[in-house]
């Protein structure tokens, strides 16, 4: 157990994970409440030092800016919903800095994006990454040397990530577990009512389990996530899977209650919404990427399964992108305009 304390330096990014943040912070919290000791220290720190918008609405205030200071053995950033809009130099440069004297440097949630920037991760030596399951695809079009795993987190010497949510925390108690030991570890962990989950724990719950490894309807689900740009037909489906059609469609129906080209559309339709989140593509790129004929048919099968078009959607996700770019100023704008309540009613403007 090392004598001094271990300096964590939590990076915010717009649109972050709040729910994130809270279990990093509070895990080492509890580990200096519980070991009567100052184990850990850590800051929050912003790139400009300005408070940060979380994905949630709330604004979190910042420690301090990415201006280097003394060394901190681990560095996590947190990113969220805009992990493509985000990666200014002076972010990648604190990145690379960080790293080059020896901190652990992780990503949280789509961290895995800034990190890759910069050289960090997925790279020919080192491919393999953890990130949110729903930015996998956008992860795979700006970095193809990658391998995102389907774990919860992964925990390497000096790199390390987690899928956000729950899983923030499943890292952190590795990471208490290196620095003050695996008993603290558990206690902290006890003290959240939470049980540890190994790092190859799936993300995703929402298929049935099957006792043998590589279950039909995972390998199904998987071949139609590798095929978006040009879809596979049924008989294409059974022939790669080397599974007659009429198992496919039992196992789509039993699975999910629909047929296997539904389910195909369903996947399509998800990865599309992603890229529309998380990347600057036009809607034809898009529609082209996820294996639509013409935007028309995208933009009406879009908007059948989600209820808004694709512009629409993306519209939104924009306004919520350009409220990160000076947002005091935003909010500053929003007061001075928002009407006065009336003292008498208060649902009616005051009278000048």
């Amino acid at each position: 157990m090392p004598d001094s304390k271990a300096r964590f330096a939590f990076v915010l990014q717009p649109e972050f994970p709040l729910t994130a943040l809270i279990l990093a912070t509070d895990s080492l919290r509890i580990a200096n409440q519980n070991s009567g000791r100052d184990l850990f220290e850590w800051q929050v720190l912003s790139e400009d030092g300005a408070e940060v918008h979380a994905s949630n609405g709330m604004w979190f205030a910042a420690d301090g800016d990415l201006t280097p200071s003394r060394p901190v053995d681990v560095c996590l950033l947190f990113q969220g919903n805009l992990p493509t809009q985000n990666l200014s130099r002076r972010l990648l440069g604190y990145l690379r800095t960080v790293a080059r004297f020896g901190a652990i440097v992780g990503g949280v949630d789509t961290g895995a994006y800034a990190l890759a920037q910069a050289g960090l991760v997925a790279t020919e030596a080192a491919p393999e990454v953890v990130l949110h399951w729903e930015a996998v695809p956008t992860f795979r079009e700006w970095f193809p040397e990658a391998q995102p795993l389907n774990g919860i987190y992964m925990s390497g010497d000096k790199r390390v990530h987690c899928a956000g949510g729950v899983a923030t925390l499943d890292l952190m108690l590795d990471l208490i577990a290196r620095f003050a030991g695996e008993a603290m570890a558990s206690e902290v962990a006890n003290a959240m009512v939470h049980s540890r989950r190994p790092p190859d724990t799936q993300q995703r719950f929402d298929q049935p389990v099957d006792s043998q490894a590589g279950s039909l309807v995972s390998r199904l689900t998987k071949t139609m996530e590798q095929n978006l740009d040009f879809p596979l037909s049924l008989d294409e489906l059974a022939q790669a899977l080397d599974t007659p059609k009429r198992t496919l469609a039992r196992a789509s129906e039993t699975a999910f209650g629909i047929s296997p080209m539904r389910l195909y559309q369903r996947i399509r339709l998800q990865a599309a919404r992603n890229f529309l989140f998380y990347e600057d593509l036009s809607i034809k790129e898009i529609a082209t990427a996820c294996g639509f004929s013409a935007p028309a048919a995208f933009a009406r099968t879009f908007k059948i399964q989600f209820g808004v078009s694709p512009s629409a959607f993306r519209a939104e996700v924009r306004q919520r992108q350009r409220l990160t770019e000076h947002p005091e100023i935003h909010r500053i704008i929003g007061r001075s305009t928002r009407p006065e309540r009336s003292v008498s009613t208060g649902d009616t403007p005051a009278q000048p």
